[in-house]
């Protein structure tokens, strides 16, 4: 039960799982709000808080990872995942809701990225990015299924249902990873805490950070609120929401799966277009609120543009690394989620304060100046980059 394929099916299902338990709050951000009696705002924050201690505390588990074996690290944080989970599934106040989310963002940051590693190891160079793409579009398979599943069970029969099924899944991940990955693997000797961070010494690396903030950050603006977008901004009805969801999710699978093949032909270059064609698309949001079907058009193009960062990013992140600073391998690898994150912490808050003050139209025209900015970005990572060629 070792071939790659088994090994790589796991390593994928790791994204799902980390993926629905992060993003099923989207979905379910109504129901949540009517169960705890707060404003759908305050179940926004959710997101933002998840996303603040995911990109906080990842880097630091990360060095504390040192040279232990990455097999034993990962069986742990999978169990603490799954407990986060079980906590939540029986929270009975809003604040130990908000703790279980907490516990869950601490270990899903460092749990993907070691995922990223045993990839990276385990998979021929020729299939590589191949990979990666695939571990991060267990996180857009969450998005097409298991988002829309856990939002119609929520719908049915209560959230609370949602997040057992996130345990169950779990509890048979942990199981089929604990028999089927090496148990050798570790990274890099590093001297010293300074030597693991001076890759952050690295131009190339701060250029690079900046681009997964302001991409996300932009996208999140939106889709922290797809679901009140839906509903209250274009006005369809509710049972409208989870079959939006499932082709939302089909979108960004696309861009996680596409993604892999930019990277396959540096495609930093190819973000010049792509970053051009999301700054337009989070325009035409805002503007065709008075053309719901126009106005879903546009955030569906939003999906297929979101994650084709991903990839082509991971890959640089890794090739600097390996090349440079191969005792930061695991902490490369947890650059594009930490940094990720930290945009969608960014971009949901910027979202709630629009959301309350200036209401939903207002979402898109600020998702559009991040994604101009981290346009500007790119264009100097690029030149920077040939310099180190």
């Amino acid at each position: 039960m070792k071939s790659l394929k088994v090994q790589s099916f796991i390593l994928i299902s790791i994204g799902f799982i980390l993926g629905m338990s992060e993003f099923i709050i989207v979905g379910i951000i109504n129901n949540l709000a009517d169960s705890f009696h707060v404003g759908i705002s305050n179940v926004g924050f959710l997101v933002t808080m998840f996303a603040i201690f995911y990109a906080l505390v990842t880097p630091i588990l990360t060095i504390l990872v040192g040279e232990h074996r990455l097999k034993r690290v990962m069986l742990l944080l999978l169990s603490i995942f799954t407990i986060s989970n079980i906590m939540t599934a029986v929270a009975n106040s809003f604040l130990i809701l908000s703790l279980s989310r907490v516990l869950n963002a601490v270990v899903a940051g460092i749990t993907v990225s070691i995922a990223i590693t045993f990839a990276a190891v385990i998979a021929p160079r020729d299939k590589r990015a191949w990979l990666i793409s695939w571990v991060f579009s267990g996180y857009s398979v969450a998005s097409v299924f298991g988002v829309p599943i856990g939002t119609w069970i929520s719908d049915q029969i209560g959230w609370r249902w949602a997040f057992w099924l996130i345990v169950l899944i779990s509890v048979v991940i942990t199981g089929m990873f604990m028999v089927s990955l090496p148990g050798n693997l570790r990274q890099g000797k590093a001297k010293s805490l300074g030597e693991q961070f001076s890759l952050f010494k690295d131009p190339r690396i701060l250029l690079g950070i900046c681009l997964p903030i302001l991409n996300l950050g932009g996208v999140y603006v939106v889709y922290t609120y797809l679901r009140p977008i839906v509903t209250s901004g274009l006005h369809f009805p509710t049972s409208f929401v989870t079959p939006f969801l499932f082709v939302f999710g089909l979108a960004s699978l696309f861009s996680n799966q596409y993604s892999g093949r930019l990277a396959n032909r540096d495609g930093l270059k190819s973000m010049v277009t792509v970053f051009g064609i999301q700054a337009v698309t989070m325009l035409a949001i805002s503007l065709l609120f008075g053309l719901p079907w126009a106005a879903l058009a546009a955030l569906i193009i939003m999906g297929l543009t979101m994650y084709l960062l991903n990839s082509p990013m991971q890959i640089f992140y890794l090739a600097v690394a390996e090349k440079d600073y191969p005792q930061s391998m695991v902490l490369a690898s947890s650059l594009i989620s930490i940094f990720n994150n930290v945009g969608i912490a960014v971009g949901s808050a910027t979202g709630g304060v629009l959301f309350n003050h200036l209401g939903l139209k207002s979402l898109g025209y600020s998702g559009a100046i991040y994604t101009v900015v981290a346009l500007v970005l790119l264009i100097v990572l690029n030149r920077v980059r040939r310099r180190f060629d």
